[in-house]
C-alpha cells in the first residue's frame, strides 16, 4: 500500500480514444483507473438539453455531486501508487476547480471533425457544451496557469506510434513505460461506466490501438457550423501535443 497516491486526470473530448487510453493504464500493476467519474455530476448540473442514452442508470450508478466526487474519488483512498482518472473535459462544470492543482492532468485531444462526425451517430444534435473542444482549451489554460498540465496527447498521434507517444507520456508524468500497456483483452472491463454498452462496442473488440487509417470525415450540414467553431481550439493544442516518431 502505498501512502502516497500520483492522481492522473485525462481530460478528452468524447468519440475520441480516451477508453482505449484507459484500458493502456489498466495494464499496469501499479494503477488503479475510473470511467469518467464526473459524468452523473454533469447530467444533473449541465447545460446540455441532449438527452443521453442510460441517463438514468449513470445518475443511479454515481455520485451526483461533484464536490463529493472530488473528496471521495478524485481524492479519494487507493491501494495502488497511481489512480488514473478517465474525464471528459465537458463534464467539468459548476464545481469548484481548485482539486485540479493537487493532481497531475493531461489533455487528449482529436480533430472535432471526427468528434462530431462520430458523435452523430449517437447524438444527432450535439452543441459546444457536449463537444468539448471548446472547453479543452480553456481547461489548457488553467492548468498551464496552475503549473498542473503535464502532456496535450493527440489521438492521430498516438494511434500513428502508440508506443513512442505513451513513452513520451509516462516520461512527462514520471512513470516508468510498461511495454503492457500496449495490449489488452478484448471485451468489457470491471472499471466501464454503465455507458459502456452504448459506447464502447467498439474497443471492447480491440486488443491494443488500433492502427491509424487516414480518412475524410462527413459531418452533417447543419453541424458544419460547429466544427468551424472549434477548429481554432484545437489547431491551437495540436501544435503543443506530443508528437509520433518519424518510422
Amino acid at each position: 500500500m502505498s501512502a502516497i497516491v500520483q492522481r492522473i486526470n485525462a481530460w478528452s473530448s468524447p468519440r475520441n480514444i480516451s477508453t482505449a487510453l484507459m484500458y493502456a493504464f489498466r495494464q499496469r500493476a501499479d494503477t488503479t483507473v475510473v470511467d469518467e467519474p464526473l459524468y452523473a455530476h454533469f447530467l444533473k448540473h449541465g447545460q446540455t438539453e441532449v438527452v443521453h442514452p442510460g441517463a438514468s442508470e449513470i445518475l443511479s450508478s454515481q455520485l451526483n455531486e461533484g464536490e463529493e466526487v472530488v473528496k471521495q474519488v478524485l481524492l479519494g483512498h487507493y491501494t495502488t501508487p497511481v489512480a488514473f482518472f478517465k474525464q471528459m473535459t465537458h463534464h467539468l462544470v459548476a464545481m469548484d476547480e481548485s482539486f485540479l492543482q493537487h493532481m497531475d492532468n493531461i489533455m487528449l485531444i482529436r480533430d472535432p471533425r471526427a468528434i462530431i462526425a462520430s458523435y452523430a451517430k449517437v447524438i444527432p444534435n450535439p452543441g459546444i457544451d457536449d463537444i468539448g473542444v471548446e472547453q479543452q482549451y480553456h481547461l489548457f489554460q488553467k492548468l498551464q496557469a496552475m503549473g498542473a498540465l503535464r502532456a496535450v496527447v493527440d489521438a492521430r498521434q498516438l494511434l500513428l506510434d502508440p508506443e513512442g507517444v505513451l513513452r513520451q507520456l509516462c516520461d512527462r508524468l514520471g512513470l516508468a513505460f510498461d511495454k503492457g500497456m500496449l495490449k489488452w483483452a478484448p471485451g468489457p472491463r470491471p472499471e466501464d461506466g454503465v455507458w459502456a454498452s452504448y459506447w464502447y462496442s467498439r474497443v471492447h473488440t480491440s486488443t491494443g490501438f488500433q492502427a491509424y487509417e487516414e480518412r475524410t470525415y462527413e459531418v452533417p450540414p447543419k453541424l458544419e457550423a460547429l466544427a468551424k467553431h472549434c477548429a481554432p481550439y484545437y489547431h491551437t493544442l495540436f501544435d503543443l501535443a506530443l508528437k509520433a516518431r518519424e518510422v
